[in-house]
């Protein structure tokens, strides 16, 4: 570490948070370095000091702050950047307070919730001039950048739509109703906490924003009243330790996996969060089942799918061109936050580029070589994150609060037609001026 090292305070100390802590112990150790840890429960930071610890060969001290500390987290470690990793709700309440407290800032996906919250972070970055970077990883993702340069390219002309299907699996799926994010109020429901990413890839792949989105939602799977009409009977309200879940597939035992109990089962008895909550229990306010359609500035239009309870994990998507079709699949292993390991997979993993050109033989492209996360975008992005800066980016990989914005926009938008059935429009619901 030299004297010229910057600052990075963290906010919010789950399993999203790690991918960030990481890089600074060990890939940008010497330029970068922990200020500070917050979080509203204290067994959860010390756990990840304990595993920074023992994984990164920290051999130093990281203060620790009660969320209520945040704004003396700031003031006495002085941080350069916040990295904002809490939960949904309540990342616009730290990018906020953050930036007037005159630091930049960098946050996981979605940047918030709803419009309001949106358009307060919008307020605050032109009020205070300050930097906020949304950690968008799949743009990172060299098949998907591959694909960003072929139709930059013309390789396919114009594209005029646009048919994109994220299919989750029975594993990872599952994860997202046993978890904070079951409550809408909480996440904005998957197609704000999930699709913002995929949301976001149109709006790069396309050079364009979201005109006029509608959209149709259902919780069609999880849930007590799902399950029933199904034959199923899972009375019990958690899945650890109980005799109930012994044969259920949808159950997750939060002793049998280290970081899982270390993060959650371990710190219960600070703030109650229970992580392995019953997903066909009552309670849950947030879809399994939505489809939404899209027009874009430019004229493209979009049909979106996203499942939570399918066989494999991956997505298809394809795009139509004034001179073609593009495909690209990505068969992506099964996942469950914090389980340290995959938990299973269905076709074996990869991702195939097929271009069709009108007039000519289909031919395929091979993907460039991916290592590590997320597609391979992980390592990219944090090098462009923790490294020498943005620098050269030629295809607009970095992604600013305005991409934050339009990315959820299109997800806000579409719960919102969820809830009255009528198209909307993305842009009447806040203001970039």
């Amino acid at each position: 570490m030299s004297s010229n090292s910057k600052r990075y305070a963290l906010v919010g100390l789950g399993s999203r948070a790690s991918m960030f802590w990481k890089a600074i112990a060990e890939d940008y150790r010497e330029t970068a370095v922990i200020s500070g840890f917050c979080d509203t429960n204290r067994t959860r930071m010390e756990y990840t000091l304990k595993r920074l610890r023992e994984e990164c060969g920290f051999s130093g001290d990281v203060p620790m702050y009660p969320a209520e500390g945040f704004d003396k987290m700031v003031r006495e470690t002085r941080p350069d950047t916040v990295i904002v990793t809490s939960i949904d709700r309540t990342h616009h309440r730290y990018i906020i307070r953050a930036m007037e407290l005159g630091c930049d800032v960098i946050t996981e996906k979605p940047m918030t919730v709803d419009a309001p919250k949106c358009q307060a972070i919008l307020d605050t970055v032109r009020r205070t001039g300050r930097s906020l970077r949304v950690a968008f990883n799949y743009r990172y993702s060299p098949a998907r950048s591959k694909v960003k340069e072929m139709i930059r390219g013309g390789v396919i002309g114009e594209v005029k739509q646009v048919h994109f299907e994220w299919l989750l699996d029975t594993k990872h799926g599952a994860d997202y109703f046993r978890r904070w994010h079951r409550d809408k109020r909480n996440s904005g429901g998957l197609m704000v906490h999930k699709a913002t990413h995929h949301f976001d890839l149109v709006n790069w792949w396309l050079d364009s924003t979201p005109e006029l989105v509608f959209g149709l939602g259902s919780l069609a799977f999880y849930g007590r009243a799902n399950a029933e009409a199904r034959g199923i009977r899972a009375p019990y309200f958690r899945t650890t330790a109980g005799p109930g879940a012994k044969d259920d597939p949808f159950a997750l035992d939060l002793s049998a996996k280290k970081h899982l109990k270390g993060y959650y089962l371990d710190a219960e008895h600070e703030d109650g969060y229970l992580r392995d909550r019953n997903v066909f229990d009552d309670g849950i306010s947030i879809e399994d089942t939505m489809n939404v359609l899209v027009r874009y500035a430019n004229g493209a239009q979009m049909s979106y799918s996203l499942a939570a309870y399918c066989p494999w994990e991956g997505y298809r998507v394809m795009f139509n061109g004034t001179k073609g079709r593009i495909e690209l699949q990505d068969v992506e292993g099964s996942y469950v936050s914090d389980a340290s390991s995959t938990m299973g997979e269905s076709l074996g993993r990869g991702n195939r580029i097929i271009v069709c050109p009108h007039f000519g033989a289909p031919y395929e492209v091979e993907p460039p070589a991916a290592v590590g996360g997320h597609g391979g975008g992980d390592a990219p992005l944090l090098a462009s994150l923790f490294g020498d800066g943005v620098g050269e980016d030629p295809l607009g990989h970095a992604a600013g609060h305005e991409d934050g914005a339009w990315s959820i926009l299109t997800g806000i938008a579409a719960n919102e037609s969820f809830a009255t059935g009528l198209p909307v429009r993305p842009a009447s619901l806040v203001r970039f001026d």
